[in-house]
């Protein structure tokens, strides 16, 4: 059997950078050196790595670099995100932030399924606090627009198992399928923990959970992509959970860090 905690090594030359913008000369061997040393917190070999640079121009944008790094670790996927006013910050502060995502990569996410609460290590929720999320730049209302869509097949889990997802994903909000009451249901942080919103909220059927989690009891409003877009701009939430007006599947529309929008929705 391999030695979990023998010592991962990444070449920097096999990670993968991508860049937008205006990037100083030096940064992306910085990134490469990064994530290579970052790599030896990882439990499991490193099969793949790739980091995004972007830098952006818009005045209106407060901390104008973003680092973002994807890891795949024996299959399992970690991201980590950061912002910074120079490349350089940005860079370092991914560092930290990858560090403790790949740290505890090593819990099996599997390993959560049918087991008591108790018996759940809670060691991956007490060791890396979420991170705020990130402002968004105030553009005036009439400029922004939907500039990133994604869809995919919403993974069917516990909320404990939702929970791990998003924050080895280094997400604010994770949507996703509650296996025991089929809701299309997101997950997000609270101020004492996690916060579960459905569809049509079910709390008496939600199965065990080990993670601090309310469950909100107001069901998703059915609301068109415009309408969540306008709903945006009039409460000042970092995003809308919706059930799509169209489709009657669950959605969410957001707020970018650059000031625009985005939305997620279920590919099927």
């Amino acid at each position: 059997m391999r030695n979990r905690h023998a010592s991962i090594t990444l070449d920097p030359r096999e990670v993968q950078v991508e860049t937008r913008g205006a990037i100083p000369p030096g940064a992306v061997d910085n990134a490469r050196e990064m994530v290579a040393a970052a790599a030896s917190f990882a439990h499991e070999p490193v099969l793949f790595a790739r980091v995004k640079l972007s830098a952006t121009a818009d005045p209106v944008v407060f901390c104008p670099c973003t680092a973002q790094a994807n890891i795949n670790v024996s299959g399992q996927f970690v991201r980590a995100q950061a912002v910074g006013e120079s490349m350089d910050q940005a860079i370092r502060l991914l560092g930290d932030r990858l560090r403790v995502r790949l740290r505890h990569a090593g819990t099996d996410r599997e390993n959560l399924r049918g087991r008591r609460p108790e018996d759940v290590d809670h060691e991956w929720r007490r060791s890396s606090p979420h991170r705020r999320p990130l402002p968004y730049a105030p553009r005036m209302g009439g400029e922004r627009e939907i500039v990133r869509h994604k869809a995919y097949e919403l993974t069917s889990a516990t909320p404990d198992e939702a929970a791990f997802d998003m924050e080895q994903f280094d997400y604010d909000f994770y949507l996703f399928t509650e296996a025991e009451t089929g809701q299309d249901s997101v997950i997000y942080h609270s101020r004492d923990g996690y916060r579960l919103a459905q569809l049509a909220p079910m709390p008496h059927k939600l199965g065990p959970v080990s993670i601090p989690l309310t469950v909100s009891a107001v069901p998703a409003p059915v609301l068109s992509v415009s309408e969540a877009v306008e709903h945006l701009e009039t409460t000042g939430m970092p995003f809308v959970f919706f059930a799509d007006a169209n489709t009657g599947r669950g959605s969410i529309a957001y707020h970018r860090y650059g000031g625009h929008y985005g939305l997620i929705i279920p590919s099927r």
